[in-house]
């Protein structure tokens, strides 16, 4: 699959907008915690890029010890993730082809 040049930079993008996301979500989580936290840190947060939620979910379950748990939390995500995006791009392709 060939990128062209105007698209060369989307996947930098994408990983520095996930990452200050993350940054961000893990500033608020740890600076708000009150119960307004879920509204402000996943909403708002949430809103931005849902891979900061995704990487504070499983933060979590590693924290609480639940390193099996969150291993599969990630493994399944992303797995999941990709099989779909790539699901969509083979239905997209075939039906606009």
């Amino acid at each position: 699959m060939a990128m062209s040049a105007a698209g060369a930079g989307a996947p930098l993008a994408t990983l520095l907008v996930n990452v200050a996301g993350c940054f961000a979500m893990g500033l608020l989580c740890v600076t708000l915690a009150t119960r307004f936290s879920p509204l402000l840190v996943t909403g708002l947060l949430g809103g931005f890029t849902t891979f900061s939620a995704f990487s504070l979910d499983a933060l979590k379950l590693w924290e609480a010890g639940q390193i099996g748990a969150a291993a599969l939390y990630v493994g399944s995500s992303v797995l999941l993730s990709l099989l779909a995006v790539g699901l969509g791009a083979a239905i997209a392709r075939e039906i606009f082809a």
